[in-house]
């Protein structure tokens, strides 16, 4: 961080202002040490004399020099704008994350006060709390520090709230770490920067604002003396010695322009997000739709039936209030997963492929909702256990590698530290232990120089690296289950060959489990023996990978193999596409949600909608008029046409 705050002193306006910052502090701490006595000596032969040579803005009233009482106000003047600010900063601090972490309930009260106290102007507050907390430092430095404390808790808010939302905090859920923990050691140090220069610049608001109370006589009392005071006892002669009131004045206005405008030249620097004003209400809660009822004609599978089952999901729902009602991207998807078995999960974005990991989980966050008829990992109902319980498994025996490791790794906090965390919390094992499990674990996945690599910050890491780190997070406990979203989309070919290489290394060493979010048909393929394909929410077909390239049966499926080119596809022929667009998860039509998108849809689809059974062969499919697959060449021109039947509709 220092690193780049100097970076600010590069640009005109950070070096000027961070000069005039240093005078004013500097004046701070040596004027009342070196100056306090020719400050205070009283002469009544120069009462109220205008400047000169002995006295170069004048006397007051008592021909006590104003020019030695002007530099020795500034200690006084920085210290209670300085501990304003840090009153201020510390109740922002707490009312804006007191949301994270007490209940919603709490929360939204918490919400609720800042918002209020927000739309009040600072001066007014300052001027409102000064009256209760009475006359004099103390309860001006209470006044403009509570005062200053709700645009402060606003930002807090924003900042905490944008980071609950990244990846490493979800994978730190999912390892257990408790909330004031993610607190201080996964949020706080991320958006400490910001927090810094807004406080950098509200120093400057609370210096104006502390000469404000002083100049109205609610301030600072004599015989103690800041900046506002000497400005209110110069303003009596003002036309007789204008410089008595002009030059407090004036040094309020040069400090406050250094705390400021140094402030804003590094903001400007690190791109740092400036308050955001408006008010927010937390959404309420909507009841669980009934966009699909529970399939009855869903045979368990064999997995679902087995001692050897890992995950098994029933009627798996997961759905968020919008405006027109219910958004519900997950609509009753049932599926299980058998120790050592990889499965594939694929389908166009929107289908509900990461809102399916992240329910299994335990990710999805209020105002979503999920529910299920089933929903056990290693033999634990999730949805009815106790939450440490469940904390304690995650943990230890699920674990999630996200799409963007950049972004699912702290970027404040060292690669060692992050994966030691893990074996701290769940395993009982103090730090040197921890770092020796983690130097392993990176070995286990291929890191080169492990214990120098555990010193290093993720940006040290190249795509790859980060994403072995992930993997090596996952596996510091024992999992039953890699739950893997897009491992591979960050990366290049390569790279991509050789995390998977390592997935599948990592499933046949330890009977891992591996469920493998992808867009890639060819990807999942080659390393998983099952594939669930997903549209607007539902599992419409499932089958032994083997059989994906030649017997896929329902339409959506096929049609996707069909955009998929290979050595055989005619370059000088456009490309295969799926026609039409995703349906939406809020206006999900009634009937079959590809018959829109679907050739061989037809009055039957539009009106009811298929349910996934299994047939004589394994396969389960949702589908009106499923059929055997017919080469990818067919599948082609049936898209086409269908493509230009819908345009010609649309024309």
């Amino acid at each position: 961080m220092a690193v780049r705050w100097l970076a600010a002193l590069k640009t005109p306006v950070g070096a000027v202002s961070a000069g005039m910052l240093f005078m004013v502090l500097t004046m701070a701490v040596i004027a009342p040490i070196l100056w306090s006595g020719q400050a205070e000596a009283i002469n009544t032969k120069t009462i109220l004399q205008g400047p000169s040579p002995e006295h170069l803005i004048g006397t007051d009233s008592l021909g006590r020099d104003l020019f030695y009482r002007l530099l020795v106000a500034t200690g006084l003047s920085v210290k209670l704008a300085l501990a304003a600010t840090g009153i201020g900063v510390m109740a922002g601090l707490v009312l804006g994350t007191v949301p994270s972490l007490l209940g919603r309930r709490v929360g939204r009260l918490v919400t609720a006060f800042v918002n209020i106290a927000v739309a009040f102007p600072g001066l007014l507050l300052a001027m409102f709390f000064a009256v209760i907390f009475g006359v004099g430092q103390t309860g001006a430095v209470l006044a403009i520090g509570l005062a200053t404390a709700p645009s402060f808790a606003r930002l807090t808010q924003t900042l905490v709230a944008t980071q609950s939302e990244r990846d490493y905090i979800a994978a730190a859920k999912l390892a257990g770490v408790g909330r004031v923990r993610r607190l201080l050691r996964h949020i706080l140090p991320n958006i400490a920067e910001p927090l810094v220069v807004t406080a950098t610049i509200g120093a400057g608001g609370s210096l104006l604002a502390f000469a404000g109370l002083s100049f109205l006589g609610l301030g600072v009392q004599p015989p103690a003396y800041d900046w506002g005071r000497l400005l209110n006892e110069g303003l009596n002669d003002i036309y007789l010695h204008p410089m008595a009131a002009l030059a407090p004045g004036l040094a309020v206005v040069i400090a406050g322009l250094a705390f400021n405008l140094f402030g804003e030249a590094v903001a400007k620097t690190l791109g740092t997000p400036m308050p955001i004003s408006g008010k927010g209400a937390a959404p309420q809660r909507v009841p669980q739709p009934n966009a699909v009822e529970p399939s009855t004609a869903v045979e368990p599978s064999k997995a679902g039936a087995d001692s050897n089952a890992v995950l098994t999901v029933r009627d798996l729902f997961v759905s968020f209030p919008g405006p027109a009602g219910p958004i519900t991207p997950v609509r009753g998807v049932s599926f299980s997963l058998a120790r050592g078995e990889a499965v594939g999960v694929v389908g166009e974005s929107g289908s509900g492929k990461t809102q399916t990991a992240l329910a299994l989980a335990q990710l999805v966050e209020y105002p979503g909702n999920v529910s299920a008829s089933r929903l056990e990992f290693l033999g634990q109902d999730q949805l009815s256990s106790p939450s440490r319980a469940r904390r304690q498994l995650l943990g230890t025996s699920f674990a999630m590698v996200f799409q963007d490791p950049m972004k699912s790794l702290n970027p404040a906090m060292r690669i060692g530290a992050q994966l030691a965390e893990v074996a701290q919390r769940h395993q009982g094992m103090n730090r040197r232990q921890a770092l020796a499990r983690a130097a392993d674990r990176l070995r286990a996945v291929r890191v080169p120089a492990p214990e120098r690599r555990l010193r290093q910050y993720p940006h040290e890491f190249s795509g790859g690296m980060r994403q072995r780190a992930m993997i090596g997070m996952g596996i510091m406990g024992n999992p039953a289950l890699i739950v893997a979203d897009e491992p591979t989309t960050a990366l290049d070919v390569t790279v991509q060959q050789q995390v998977l290489r390592l997935l599948s290394a990592i499933k046949e060493e330890n009977h891992v489990a591996i469920l493998l979010i992808s867009h890639d048909l060819t990807l999942v393929g080659q390393v998983c023996e099952r594939v669930l394909v997903m549209y607007a929410g539902r599992i419409v077909e499932d089958l032994p990978a083997s059989d994906l390239a030649e017997r896929a049966m329902h339409p959506y499926t096929r049609a996707l193999l069909a955009a998929v080119p290979d050595m055989e596809t005619d370059r000088d022929r456009p490309l295969a596409v799926v026609p039409g667009r995703p349906a939406d998860p809020s206006q999900v039509p009634a009937g079959c949600a590809f018959a829109s998108r679907c050739p061989k849809a037809d009055d039957h689809c539009t009106r009811e909608d298929p349910q996934l059974v299994q047939r004589e062969d394994g396969h389960r499919v949702a589908c009106w008029h499923p059929s055997r697959g017919t080469g990818s060449e067919r599948v082609s021109v049936e898209l086409k046409l269908h493509a230009a039947a819908l345009q010609g509709e649309a024309s």
